[in-house]
């Protein structure tokens, strides 16, 4: 007969004298003590406790069109399209333009919960070098299927990255980006006064009268447009480098103002945005992210600019 031995290491149950009898009263217990710990952090809109456990009662209202660009939503001339729209709602009504929130209401867009910032109590705003190569296109969605920028960027959750301005596709060099469509806003608007620097290689040479002619202005199907300045770069054979530089960025201006002295551009590179320039570093197809100071710094530049 095959036996088994019972393990050392595990007890035999009990067996009661009387199977049919109740069991008896077990002792009670305390209950168990809760974990102590800082407070719970969700994803967007936490009542009125914030990331740190300390209570947001004390923020001050602030208007929505602001508050949804400091997410990193979009401008506020964008927001306050959406608002009149009937996109955005607050506490589950439809938002007015003008509206105030505070940190506790909870805001959707589209039936979407959005995790909103506040000035007072936010960090500065994220703040992205990008080395663009030739062969991007700046958008999210093309319906060509060309490879996007954004593709090349850090990945982060609670907000998108927003360009500052554009590159047309074969264009290269210094494209930025922030989490901040106000501060995009402040970057691309004529009244900050940013200057655009460029480096671009033209077919054959650029004869005397067609640079003063493009720093005085030429005429073009969308208005007036003149270099704020053109210096000769060198070159030896068919190209010619030229260094100009512009304080506007429409839709291949560099390229169309070229084109209209008789001029054909083989390449085109971004060497400087206002008070950023491509760092020589800075590998095509990679990034650079200022740091916190650094914002800082360039938040109290553009304050002592002139705003709309």
């Amino acid at each position: 007969m095959k036996t088994h031995k019972r393990t050392p290491f595990r007890s035999p149950p009990e067996r009661d004298a009387q199977p049919h009898a109740a069991p008896a009263e077990t002792e009670a217990r305390p209950a168990p003590r809760r974990r102590q710990g800082p407070a719970p952090t969700g994803r967007a809109n936490r009542g009125a406790i914030g990331r740190n456990g300390k209570p947001l009662v004390e923020a001050k209202p602030e208007r929505l069109q602001k508050v949804l660009a400091q997410a990193g939503i979009g401008s506020r001339r964008e927001m306050e399209e959406w608002i009149a729209a009937g996109k955005v709602s607050v506490n589950g009504e439809t938002a007015t333009i003008g509206q105030s929130v505070v940190p506790t209401d909870k805001v959707k867009i589209g039936g979407r919960l959005i995790n909103i910032r506040f000035t007072g109590s936010a960090r500065p705003p994220r703040v992205l070098m990008y080395h663009k190569p030739e062969g991007e296109i700046v958008s999210r969605d093309d319906p060509q299927g060309r490879p996007s920028v954004f593709a090349a960027l850090p990945r982060m959750r609670g907000g998108r990255w927003i360009a500052v301005g554009r590159l047309d596709f074969n264009t290269s060099g210094l494209l930025l980006f922030t989490t901040s469509g106000d501060l995009a806003n402040r970057l691309t608007h004529p009244s900050s006064q940013l200057v655009r620097e460029y480096a671009v290689r033209v077919l054959g040479d650029l004869p005397d009268e067609a640079q003063q002619q493009l720093l005085d202005g030429i005429e073009l199907e969308d208005g007036p447009a003149n270099f704020a300045s053109l210096a000769d770069a060198g070159g030896e054979g068919a190209n010619h480098w030229y260094r100009v530089s512009l304080f506007e960025g429409r839709n291949r201006e560099i390229r169309r103002m070229l084109e209209a002295v008789g001029c054909t551009v083989s390449r085109l590179i971004r060497v400087r945005y206002g008070p950023f320039a491509l760092p020589p570093r800075l590998k095509r197809g990679r990034v650079y992210e200022l740091s916190e100071d650094e914002v800082k710094a360039l938040l109290r530049e553009l304050g002592k600019k002139p705003a709309e």
